[in-house]
């Protein structure tokens, strides 16, 4: 690896990642901003979003080197050193997600699965017009969208901190450093 101080450029994120990651985003923005709740289109955009994570979690075994889990899971070891990273200001480079990113990406997909079930659930006979269930799926979807803006934000906060173009690499696949003030270990 090149020394801490020099500029750096990987690339991490495949193309499946890349197309999932906004593919997801834009059926969150299109269900929550654009369409009424309970229309069809709304039903549908759901049931896309819930198989675009059944497909990236497939991925999350099979797919490339920084998509696997095994590369980013956030163990509790992992975030402990994260964490103790953080507080030591020091800025460790992460080729991939890192701990404190993959426990945020993993929180948003749970969240559309809970969404897509919870969902599909009112459209059945045994919880068609509960409203339990219609505060629970309107719940997770402010839940959604809340995380979704803290990740958002927190691309572009931690990418200006670490020098890193987080927002770039998820468009062109590549991880670049800013004359590279990150410790690479």
């Amino acid at each position: 690896m090149p020394p801490p101080d020099s500029d750096l450029a990987l690339r991490v994120w495949d193309p499946f990642v890349r197309v999932f990651h906004w593919s997801l985003v834009s059926c969150v923005l299109v269900n929550f901003v654009v369409v009424d709740d309970g229309e069809t289109l709304h039903q549908l955009v759901g049931y896309t979003a819930s198989a675009l994570v059944v497909a990236r979690l497939v991925w999350g075994f099979v797919g490339s080197a920084h998509a696997r889990f095994a590369d980013f899971f956030p163990t509790p070891a992992r975030l402990r050193a994260h964490l103790a990273a953080i507080r030591a200001g020091r800025h460790d480079f992460q080729p991939g997600h890192t701990p404190l990113g993959a426990l945020m990406m993993l929180a948003l997909m749970t969240l559309v699965l809970a969404l897509g079930l919870t969902g599909f659930l009112q459209t059945t006979d045994l919880f068609w017009g509960e409203e339990w269930l219609e505060e629970l799926h309107a719940g997770l979807a402010t839940t959604l969208i809340a995380l979704a803006g803290i990740h958002a934000a927190a691309a572009i906060v931690i990418g200006r901190l670490e020098r890193v173009n987080l927002v770039g690499a998820m468009i062109t696949g590549v991880k670049r450093t800013r004359n590279g003030r990150v410790d690479v270990r």
